[in-house]
């Protein structure tokens, strides 16, 4: 390997540093947030997203150094460093078959870093170019009629295959600066990665994290990896074929059992923060249902809705009442004219008057002399 695929591979072993250390950095932001914008707007969300881009990024310069088996491979043990760091930051439950599984991680992707052969140039032909094209926009359509139906399996195995994908474009994009930015592969391969990240994240949501993640990383890496050998001219030493082969093995596998570990699921799905609760109300009596009665000593009521006229009400003829009328007796009574009185002289004399005699006004108490505080010592 030269000098320059040395470079690329540091590039791609931190690309995969980086993928791990966002895992952990979104679940930590997620952990710490009341809400999806909340978490959105997190600055270690923005950190772990900043991430995540320059792995991408850095994937892709490496591209053009590595093979696609290589960098797709040391992208994929990333789901090592996620585990590890979930055990040191998150406090997750590692096991031991998940220790075991990094182990061999580590040594299957040496192997795959000694067996790259030297990589020479993509001839991009019209063929080519409309081929990503066209595959770009099929399997875009493919994952939309997928979360349409809801299966986590298929949209998961087509979000790898876009990524692989992007991987594929972006080994074939020519050198130069300006040549990228007017082929039509760069159209391709924001594409591929766009609806890749897409489908990945509604697979999570609807999906398990330990199988959707096992399957994404196995389409990301087969799929793409066979195309580049057979279409892209990506070379192996001579006589490592077959420990490629093997140590492609191992990798998947242990990328599969390492989506199954807790630790993963603890770095992916993470409840948020409880809400803040208000503050208890103070104590309210319960209402306490009453009856009252009611002595109506009048005609009986007749209740008319609000929006309707009383015309009926009206036209009811009113209750006889009696008049209160006066008319002279017929016979004068016999004690009608006045009688002199009964009683004799000395009864009618009249009684003396009481004279009022005014009470005498109430004397002012003498005021006594100021004493003061200590005037008994």
């Amino acid at each position: 390997m030269t000098t320059a695929g040395w470079i690329a591979l540091a590039i791609t072993v931190s690309g995969a540093l980086a993928y791990g250390a966002a895992s952990i950095l979104q679940a930590v932001a997620a952990r710490r947030s009341h809400g999806t914008v909340e978490t959105l707007r997190h600055p270690l969300y923005l950190a772990g997203i900043g991430c995540d881009i320059f792995a991408w990024v850095g994937s892709m310069v490496a591209l053009r150094e590595l093979a696609v088996y290589v960098v797709e491979a040391v992208l994929a043990g990333s789901l090592a460093v996620t585990v590890v760091a979930a055990r040191i930051v998150l406090r997750s439950h590692l096991r031991r078959r998940d220790v075991a599984a990094v182990v061999v991680v580590i040594g299957a992707l040496t192997t795959l870093a000694m067996s790259a052969g030297p990589q020479r140039d993509v001839a991009t032909s019209r063929e080519l170019r409309l081929g990503f094209c066209v595959a770009a926009v099929t399997v875009a359509l493919l994952g939309w009629a997928a979360c349409k139906k809801g299966s986590p399996g298929v949209t998961a195995a087509l979000g790898g295959l876009c990524l692989g994908g992007a991987a594929l474009t972006g080994r074939a994009l020519p050198s130069g600066a300006m040549d990228i930015v007017t082929e039509p592969l760069t159209a391709a391969l924001i594409t591929f990665a766009v609806t890749g990240m897409i489908l990945y994240a509604h697979a999570l949501q609807i999906g398990q994290v330990g199988p959707v993640t096992a399957v994404h990383w196995t389409a990301e890496v087969v799929a793409p990896s066979a195309v580049a050998l057979l279409l892209l001219g990506d070379t192996v030493r001579a006589d490592w074929q077959l420990p490629a082969m093997i140590a492609g093995a191992l990798t998947i596998g242990a990328a599969v059992l390492l989506a199954t570990a807790p630790a993963t699921g603890a770095a992916h799905q993470l409840e948020a923060a409880p809400e803040r609760q208000a503050l208890p109300g103070a104590p309210q009596p319960a209402a306490h249902r009453s009856a009252e009665r009611i002595i109506w000593w009048g005609p009986p009521p007749i209740w008319i809705p609000p929006g309707r006229r009383a015309t009926a009400a009206a036209a009811l003829p009113a209750p006889p009442r009696a008049a209160l009328t006066w008319s002279p007796p017929a016979a004068e009574p016999g004690w009608a004219a006045p009688r002199p009185s009964q009683a004799g002289p000395a009864e009618l004399t009249p009684p003396e008057p009481v004279r009022w005699t005014p009470p005498e006004p109430a004397q002012s108490p003498v005021p006594s002399a100021h004493r003061g505080p200590w005037h008994d010592l």
